[in-house]
């Protein structure tokens, strides 16, 4: 199982969010890739003013601030 954060390295709420996941990590055990949208334009016009995203695949989790609920309840899918 696999997420990804589309992350900005100067971004506090991004950080934020990275530390707010390491719990849920450590619980589910799943793999989470860190892209920052600054090394790719293509991520940069996608996920511009929307990082932090969290992502599972093409699907949305949340953005700006964890959405425990939202991670929770897609855990719960794929397990």
């Amino acid at each position: 199982m696999k997420l990804t954060l589309y992350f900005r390295e100067y971004c506090s709420l991004c950080h934020r969010m990275l530390a707010e996941l390491a719990p849920w990590r450590e619980r589910y055990g799943f793999e989470l890739e860190v892209l920052d949208v600054d090394d790719d334009p293509v991520l940069t016009e996608r996920f511009d003013e929307l990082v932090p995203v969290l992502m599972a695949g093409e699907t949305e989790i949340c953005h700006y601030h964890l959405d425990a609920e939202r991670l929770a309840a897609h855990l719960r899918e794929i397990s």
